[in-house]
């Protein structure tokens, strides 16, 4: 698998001001028809009339780089394929915007968005549930593990990557993966294990490197959980006898991937494989749920859509809509939960950022469905074959259903390799970027009740969605706070070298290049 960091791309035929000009347009048109909430009352104030009594369920779903227009592209994507007035599943349960601005910078990486939902606060730019000050801030998940409630983490990257790692663990920097997959599964975190149920990709941080992982020390974390009660499955067989859930013992450990899951659009040819976003969502909510059924409280689960930020990243507008209709499925799969269980529960469901600077508003969605691979997959053909010609063409031909590439169109793809074939299908579909980072636009926040979520309606703070997870939940995050404050842990051997438990804190040029990484197009975003 690729790398999840994508070097950043120059804008195309949309230039800045076009692409902010659409984007105000989409947020103005989607803000005039959300009711605001009321200026005079706190979000805590609204919420306490919305909370049922007793055990209750919540889920939040992250879709991790999505925004407005990648909705509204998926939307034309559905509709073209139906042939009908398709609209998604997100689209009945929009109920507000928020605001993603992080602690260090108007745009957010997903360590410091995340952590705005899991802890309600903001922090700086790499900070994996830290505060500016290095202190740990307590989260929702920890905050429901000490009430009683089960938990749970589904994720199509890396379950230690950014957005998973901050309702679990605490370290200084996101790029501290060998210490956020012992933390995960309750090594050195100082208020034991937290979770009951991590399903995604990732295997490489929980396996040393002399057994074909990617830790930087000889650790086999997989081994370790197994001595710590999980139960563990590793592939598609495995994930199967799950049984979808039914047979489900916890606590349990899911890796499906060295890395990341693949792309949806890519995943669908290798179903036998690794198992979709839905299959996990609806594996781990049955599997809670049973796991909740005789007991006074529920569980949380955060479900992360992780690949459209990928997508983004790569200015990839066919492997984006895969994943956001992909998302949707799993969208779709909760509301369906929701329905049938007997316990109340909410549904909650936002991004940390949008991601790509994307204006889609003359997108021909015909072109995007006769893409049948990503931009990813094919670079990495075309790089196997030593950027051979003729291999371009074919892949051009029937990866991306373009059978009139020009020469100067299969130069840029031998050339450019996987960004060659992102522009191309971009500029065939008529696409724009307007960046290969993050930016500051708005996205939505989308709820399973607009009654129960009404403290959410309107525009809010990303930190006001932490906030009323916690409040909906009933546990006290900075009782947490104090908890983790109050005890320190030093591992005994670790992947860096500081003795923190959360690992060395970063450096002012390391937090400034954090700061400024989906800003300064000289950088790597």
């Amino acid at each position: 698998m690729a790398p999840n960091q994508h070097s950043p791309r120059r804008p195309g035929r949309f230039t800045w001001s076009q692409t902010a000009a659409a984007a105000a347009i989409a947020i103005v048109t989607v803000m005039a028809v959300l009711p605001q909430a009321q200026a005079s009352e706190s979000v805590g104030e609204q919420q306490r009339r919305d909370i049922p009594a007793g055990k209750r369920n919540v889920i939040l779903m992250v879709s991790d780089g999505m925004g407005p227009q990648s909705v509204d592209m998926a939307r034309a994507f559905r509709k073209w394929q139906t042939g009908t007035e398709s609209v998604l599943y997100l689209d009945g349960h929009l109920i507000g915007q928020s605001r993603t601005r992080s602690s260090n910078s108007p745009i957010t990486d997903s360590a410091a968005g995340a952590t705005a939902f899991s802890c309600g606060k903001k922090t700086y730019n790499g900070a994996i549930a830290v505060l500016p000050d290095h202190t740990p801030c307590g989260t929702v998940l920890e905050g429901a593990k000490a009430a009683g409630y089960k938990t749970g983490l589904v994720a199509t990257t890396r379950i230690t990557d950014a957005t998973p790692a901050v309702f679990a663990a605490h370290a200084n920097s996101r790029s501290y993966e060998d210490l956020i997959a012992e933390q995960e599964i309750g090594e050195h975190h100082p208020l034991g294990r937290q979770l009951d149920l991590l399903l995604g990709g990732g295997r490489c941080h929980f396996l040393p490197g002399s057994n074909g992982g990617c830790r930087d020390d000889n650790k086999d974390i997989i081994k370790l959980a197994k001595s710590k009660g999980f139960s563990y499955v590793g592939d598609r067989r495995g994930f199967d006898g799950l049984k979808g859930g039914a047979a489900a013992k916890l606590p349990l450990l899911g890796l499906f991937a060295d890395n990341n899951i693949p792309f949806e659009i890519d995943r669908r040819y290798q179903n036998n494989v690794y198992p979709s976003l839905e299959e996990m969502t609806r594996t781990a909510l049955k599997a809670l749920s049973d796991a909740t059924r005789d007991s006074n409280q529920g569980f949380f689960i955060m479900i992360e859509g992780s690949r459209i930020d990928h997508a983004g990243h790569g200015n990839d507008p066919a492997a984006q809509v895969h994943e956001v209709v992909a998302f949707d499925r799993a969208f779709a799969a909760v509301l369906e939960f929701l329905e049938q269980d007997s316990t109340p529960g909410i549904l909650i469901s936002t991004s940390d950022h949008e991601t790509g600077g994307l204006s889609a508003g003359r997108a021909r969605p015909n072109i995007l469905n006769s893409t049948s691979h990503s931009a990813e997959y094919l670079g990495e053909v075309l790089e196997n074959h030593g950027g051979d010609r003729t291999i371009a063409r074919r892949l051009v031909e029937e990866g991306l259903g373009i059978h009139d590439a020009s020469d100067r169109e299969i130069d840029s793809v031998v050339r450019n390799g996987e960004k060659g074939f992102a522009e191309l299908i971009s500029q065939r579909a008529q696409v724009g970027w307007s960046t290969g980072g993050h930016t500051a636009v708005n996205v939505n926040i989308y709820a399973s009740s607009r009654e129960d979520a009404s403290a959410l309606i309107g525009t809010h703070e990303n930190t006001e969605i932490g906030t009323f997870l916690a409040k909906y939940l009933r546990v006290d995050l900075n009782a947490i706070t104090k908890r983790l404050e109050g005890i320190r842990t030093t591992p005994r051997r670790r992947a860096i070298s500081d003795s923190s438990w959360m690992g060395k804190p970063l450096s002012a040029e390391e937090l400034e290049e954090l700061k400024h990484r989906h800003g300064n197009y000289t950088t790597k975003a």
